[in-house]
């Protein structure tokens, strides 16, 4: 895994032996074991690593009224219950523009305003909730919405 994984060397001293993987990918899921070894003691604890991704077909850029589908993925054991969407800190109702199912997300014709902070929650059967973010990127006019422009002749016009 190196070189996206670490150990702070100087925190081992405090008794902190801590792992850091960054980025983590999705076959990073699983169990980790650590054992630390002080004369003659053996410590040792185990922590397991869900992973959750959150993916774009198709892949970036999307172009402004082309669909697209936000995946949402999480190697959680159990059931998926539910899945809620957020853009921008609101909750995006699953209706005429949005379609919602099984974690994924449809958006028929992406506006300008689509763009930005998509957070995908799920939430499983054993009331486990999980959450990620995609940052949307939109490829379009962003422009007035009257298509007209006054200039005076003389002058520049953008």
């Amino acid at each position: 895994m190196r070189p996206r994984v670490s150990v702070q060397d100087s925190a081992l001293r405090n008794g902190n032996f801590s792992l850091r993987i960054n980025p983590v990918r999705s076959e990073d899921a699983g169990l980790y074991e650590a054992q630390v070894a002080y004369n003659t003691e053996v410590q040792s604890c185990q922590v397991k690593l869900g992973v959750i991704t959150v993916t774009l077909s198709p892949p970036s850029p999307v172009v402004e009224n082309e669909p697209l589908l936000l995946n949402c993925n999480s190697t959680h054991q159990a059931s998926l219950v539910e899945t809620c969407w957020f853009h921008n800190t609101h909750m995006v109702p699953t209706s005429g523009t949005f379609c919602s199912s099984h974690g994924a997300l449809s958006i028929l014709r992406p506006a300008m305003s689509d763009a930005g902070s998509w957070r995908c929650q799920l939430r499983y059967s054993d009331n486990e909730i999980i959450s990620a973010t995609y940052i949307l990127q939109i490829l379009g006019f962003d422009g007035p919405s009257n298509p007209v422009v006054y200039a005076a002749a003389g002058s520049a016009a953008d």
